[in-house]
């Protein structure tokens, strides 16, 4: 998951298992690695009497050859902190169960009366949301009794670069003649993202492009961007890619976990 980022937007990438929300900007998280490995080796130091290493032992000879004890702590305190937050916004989604409700706006697809729906906020330059868009698209496919909703998130500009938020728009003047999911998946593939990638899209796809041009300049589509980023900031919700199913968050951006939560609702 890359990070929302604050007022100087920052991006981050997701660990490649991309089961644990990455930290914004690669400094930080060093630091962060570093003070956390301190942490555990001084715990790992305290404990030996109790592993049966004696008090004067090799404690830096011991951890080189039990790295899996420091591997082990850090994903244990990663896997806290996905609970925390987790847990924080399904109650900020339980306090305003009405910012998750179904956005005539928004692109869906699936049974309007679907028992399960699943809501995806993201933004096209987040290395996570292009990682897993394949493997979610394959999933949406599987599932065709469950109701998908794409929440165009737009976090990742920063200064002058404006790519998130047009693109963004592009694909919801997509959507408006009826060429989303085409316009959506080539988005996520282009790596090379900027306002001419976007328009080659575009017009690959087939959409009209006067007609695109005025819905991305006109207040509705300004109005649903800023609507969107509203719900994020109320919900609390840390960046991109995230996923909710019947409005509970998932702890994962990996598309099996997510999955796995639709499952278990049927």
């Amino acid at each position: 998951m890359t990070d929302m980022p604050p007022p100087a937007n920052n991006t981050a990438v997701p660990e490649q298992n991309g089961k644990h929300r990455s930290s914004s900007g690669a400094p930080s998280s060093l630091l962060a690695g570093a003070a956390v490995a301190i942490s555990a080796a001084a715990l790992v130091l305290a404990g030996l009497p109790y592993l049966g290493v004696g008090p004067r032992a090799d404690v830096r000879g011991y951890l080189l050859q039990n790295p899996q004890i420091l591997d082990e702590m850090l994903e244990a305190r990663q896997s806290l902190e996905d609970q925390s937050a987790t847990s924080s916004i399904d109650q900020a989604v339980a306090a305003n169960p009405r910012l998750l409700e179904a956005d005539t706006r928004d692109p869906m697809f699936g049974p309007a009366d679907a028992k399960v729906t699943v809501i995806q906020f993201f933004d096209y330059r987040c290395p996570g949301c292009k990682a897993v868009a394949a493997p979610y698209r394959a999933m949406m496919d599987r599932h065709p009794e469950v109701r998908f909703i794409f929440k165009e998130w737009p976090i990742l500009d920063n200064g002058s670069t404006v790519t998130s938020n047009y693109a963004a728009r592009a694909a919801l003047a997509a959507h408006d003649q009826g060429k989303y999911l085409a316009v959506h998946d080539a988005l996520m593939a282009e790596r090379a993202l900027d306002e001419d990638a976007v328009n080659d899209i575009l017009k690959q796809a087939g959409v009209e492009m006067a007609k695109a041009n005025q819905f991305m300049t006109s207040p509705e589509a300004v109005r649903q961007i800023a609507d969107i980023h509203t719900i994020g900031a109320t919900l609390r919700l840390r960046g991109t890619p995230t996923f909710f199913v019947n409005g509970k968050t998932s702890a994962s951006i990996d598309p099996a976990e997510v999955e796995k939560m639709i499952e278990a609702v049927k």
